[in-house]
């Protein structure tokens, strides 16, 4: 997974600081939403958290993350929803919301990068 610096920059109006704090943002959800995906939880409930996910990833430029979500969310609004099918989407929806929350830390560590800091300072 990856962070889409380009996207993350831009939707922060070029600021390197608010684009790290939006990153902080999306942890903090990351955290909050990430606690309704359980398979037991009836689809609506986990739909509606990987729904939040998927417009999350979508902020910061985790595409690929945000593709991952909205395939679970399709899902959980179908009406055709097993165990196991909800099991295998939950878990995908785990695996990469943890690969995009390892991203997002190498992403801090880019936008910390003396010469983002220098060319904001110059453009204040």
């Amino acid at each position: 997974m990856k962070i889409d610096l380009q996207h993350l920059l831009a939707m922060a109006g070029g600021d390197p600081e608010l684009a790290d704090e939006v990153l902080d943002i999306f942890r903090g959800q990351a955290e909050t939403w990430g606690r309704m995906l359980d398979a037991s939880l009836p689809e609506a409930q986990w739909a509606d958290a990987v729904h939040t996910l998927k417009g999350a990833a979508l902020s910061i430029g985790a595409h690929e993350f945000a593709e991952i979500c909205k395939t679970a969310e399709t899902l959980g609004r179908s009406g055709q929803v097993t165990r196991v099918s909800a099991a295998t989407a939950i878990s995908d929806v785990k695996t990469g919301l943890v690969e995009t929350i390892e991203a997002c830390a190498r992403a801090s560590y880019a936008l910390s990068k003396p010469g983002l800091r220098a060319s904001k300072a110059a453009n204040s």
